[in-house]
């Protein structure tokens, strides 16, 4: 039962999360919220680092490692191939009709309404992304102290790898990950 729910949950990611793998993070956030047994929304945090700094499309990685983590490496390839299966079907539709709707205006006006839809998505994930990162909302909530809200050992490195990615451009975004990664293991975030 849990292969089809896997199937099913992934499916309807891959068909939604149109902009690729960042847009697939409300969706994973949803699946965390229904079925925390396979994946809480701290781990959406852990997954987007791990997708980030390896190499592959960042939906599948991410698909990846939260069917493993609800149902191991069955799991894994079940959330992997169901991601894939909806662009795959389209792709293979779209292209026998791409001649035909090449020039129609209204396949270019859905595709310019689109891009603001994806957007959306994106900032959405990113602002959850940061809310999990740098904020403990739980331990404010639960305190009512507003110094609880604040990580502040992770606002720091993020301010300072901010400032880091401002002045050194030409950086290999790997280097701030394992930047992270070395000060995240040094100083037991």
């Amino acid at each position: 039962m849990i292969y089809l729910e896997l199937f099913l949950s992934f499916f309807k990611t891959g068909l939604f999360a149109i902009g690729g793998g960042l847009a697939t993070l409300p969706f994973l956030y949803e699946i965390a919220a229904s079925h925390p047994d396979w994946f809480t929304a701290e781990m959406v945090a852990d997954m987007l680092a791990v997708s980030e700094s390896t190499p592959g499309p960042i939906g599948v990685n991410m698909a990846t490692y939260a069917g493993y983590s609800a149902a191991g490496v069955t799991g894994a390839v079940t959330a992997t191939l169901s991601l894939v299966l909806p662009s795959f079907l389209i792709i293979l539709l779209v292209a026998g009709f791409m001649a035909k709707f090449r020039e129609n205006r209204f396949v270019d006006d859905a595709f310019l309404g689109l891009r603001p839809a994806v957007v959306a998505l994106i900032s959405v994930a990113f602002l959850e992304v940061l809310k999990t990162s740098l904020f403990h909302v739980e331990s404010f909530l639960a305190s009512k102290n507003f110094a609880a809200l604040f990580d502040i050992p992770s606002i720091l490195l993020f301010a300072a790898l901010l400032c880091v990615s401002h002045f050194f451009k030409k950086l290999h975004p790997i280097v701030f990950v394992l930047l992270g990664a070395l000060v995240g293991i040094i100083f037991k975030f």
